[in-house]
């Protein structure tokens, strides 16, 4: 599925089960050794189901905004960004974003091939966190 274009320089970000549907696997094939930890993996699994079901990401001209259904929960002006990095390209798990006063990580609940491209383009004045 392709980004939902808002404008010709806004996106709002597919969503991604991947990394939910890895880690509730996981809690199943780790039952069978430790049971409480695969029933916890299993939740955990479970919880970032829903949250990609129910989170979007939205790229705009002047911040990056999240989305609960259709209400909007957050926003972050890209102009107090200082870094952004995606952990393991190859795999990607985590993104991460520092602002001047805080620092942020997100599960990749949306296509990490979409968060890449709306990166390069709306920060591209940015630099990118050392891989």
């Amino acid at each position: 599925m392709t980004s939902t274009s808002m404008s010709d320089s806004e996106a709002r970000l597919s969503p991604s089960y991947n990394l939910p549907t890895a880690v509730i696997g996981l809690g199943a094939v780790a039952v069978w050794w430790l049971p409480w930890l695969g029933i916890l993996l299993a939740l955990f699994g479970l919880f970032l189901l829903l949250q990609a079901a129910t989170i979007r990401l939205a790229f705009t001209e002047t911040a990056l905004e999240v989305y609960r259904s259709d209400r909007q929960i957050r926003r972050f002006p890209y102009q107090d960004w200082q870094n952004w990095q995606i952990f393991w390209p190859r795999v990607p798990i985590l993104f991460y974003f520092k602002e001047v006063k805080s620092i942020h990580f997100l599960p990749v609940l949306f296509s990490p091939r979409q968060l890449q491209q709306a990166l390069e383009t709306h920060l591209t004045d940015l630099k990118r966190s050392p891989s």
